[in-house]
């Protein structure tokens, strides 16, 4: 059988960089930017005010007290956005609004809860600091400063610095086009009613639910029977709107398994078998006069999602324009045994507890009671897969195991 490792290099080898596309700031949310961005300008681009209050010479209130208030005049009032230049001579202040520009010669705000409130003239009973209050020109970001790098993901705050440097569009690697399909006789839309020796679909709402948690785009076709013909015009109906296909089902040893035969007849998909467990029968190839990547995952629904995490779900990530990173690792220690066939790498369902005072604090994992690959119901309430070696066939309470933390949900 093949290795894990081999098997994700293959998947990974269908995978072409993708190309980027300029987009409006908005539709680029959620996307990964294919290029650096620099500011043209400073920001704050002038100095300016972070609160309402008073500009003022901060030496006119070194002696300013509750008993020995200072009262100044107010020569002028400065609203955010004014262009009109103002000066602020010694003894004397300006009244000025949060985000307005400091007028010349002004070194301090002082902050309308420190007054009276006045508007001709006001009073303050505390000494301020120079600056207090006040928002240097470049204090964020200096002009010509690097401000996102590529490979950044767009979300609300790459979104709001984007804006502020004035982009009003950006070059992105858009969300790759996934077309999820299950195939299988015995399979009725959630919904309808079952008859005898009938299930209610679930693979194609499953994986795609785990391809748009990747930040794909996704198209779930649903399902098609065993017909072979039927199936061959399917897919090649779903190529022009997908970046890669994703099938469940079919790809097993049976003599009803009919995406493995539709797709050996194209002599561009190879079936094969990887030494794992939930997950042996595996296929990937191409498909189409595009030569569209698809993968197919076997039909139990533990396996298919098992094996969409370890060797789809990295090709998802280079379509996006991201390192194809494998699930993120940790160590744990076992709750209770397990046991896996020599050979074959488990990758068992459990619950990660880690400990609030840091990895180094240890942390431990719950090994799901249903572990058969039919079993979806163990799945939903599990954060990550315990891997057990090829070479180990079983583990004790209080071993130490690697464990692959699965995502968040989007």
């Amino acid at each position: 059988m093949k290795s894990v490792e081999q098997h994700v290099a293959d998947v990974l080898a269908l995978i072409s960089d993708p190309e980027p596309t300029e987009l409006d700031l908005l539709q680029a949310h959620g996307t990964v930017l294919a290029e650096a961005v620099a500011s043209p300008v400073s920001l704050p681009g002038f100095d300016n005010s972070s609160m309402d209050g008073y500009a003022v010479h901060a030496a006119d209130l070194s002696s300013a007290a509750p008993d020995t208030p200072v009262r100044l005049p107010v020569v002028a009032d400065i609203p955010a956005g004014d262009p009109s230049p103002t000066a602020v001579l010694p003894g004397m202040c300006a009244r000025i609004m949060t985000g307005a520009p400091m007028p010349s010669g002004a070194d301090a705000v002082v902050p309308v809860e420190w007054t009276d409130g006045g508007t001709a003239r006001v009073t303050v009973d505390r000494p301020v600091k120079v600056g207090n209050a006040v928002r240097r020109a470049g204090d964020d970001v200096t002009e010509g400063t690097t401000v996102l790098r590529p490979g950044a993901r767009i979300g609300p705050g790459e979104m709001g610095v984007l804006a502020a440097v004035g982009r009003r569009s950006v070059p992105v690697y858009p969300r790759p086009r996934v077309m999820v399909l299950s195939t299988g006789e015995e399979l009725v839309e959630p919904g309808r009613p079952l008859g005898p020796g009938q299930i209610w679909e679930s693979n194609s709402f499953m994986i795609a639910a785990a391809a748009r948690d990747v930040g794909c785009e996704v198209h779930r076709h649903g399902f098609v029977g065993d017909d072979p013909e039927t199936v061959l015009d399917t897919l090649e109906g779903l190529l022009v709107r997908a970046d890669i296909v994703v099938t469940t089902g079919g790809v097993s040893m049976g003599a009803y398994d009919v995406v493995k035969e539709v797709l050996t007849r194209q002599g561009t998909v190879e079936f094969t078998q990887v030494a794992m467990q939930p997950g042996k029968p595996q296929g990937f190839g191409t498909v189409g006069p595009d030569r569209t990547p698809i993968v197919t995952l076997p039909g139990n629904p533990v396996s298919a999602f098992v094996s969409f995490q370890i060797f789809v779900r990295p090709a998802l990530r280079r379509l996006r324009g991201l390192a194809p990173d494998p699930l993120p690792s940790t160590r744990a220690v076992l709750t209770a045994p397990v046991t896996s066939p020599e050979g074959r790498r488990s990758f068992l369902r459990g619950v990660l507890e880690e400990s609030p005072h840091g990895p180094s604090a240890g942390a431990t994992v719950a090994p799901a009671l249903h572990q058969g690959s039919h079993q979806l119901s163990a799945l939903a309430g599990a954060n990550a897969f315990v891997v057990v070696p090829e070479e180990v066939t079983e583990l004790a309470a209080g071993a130490s195991v690697q464990v692959l933390r699965l995502p968040e949900p989007a």
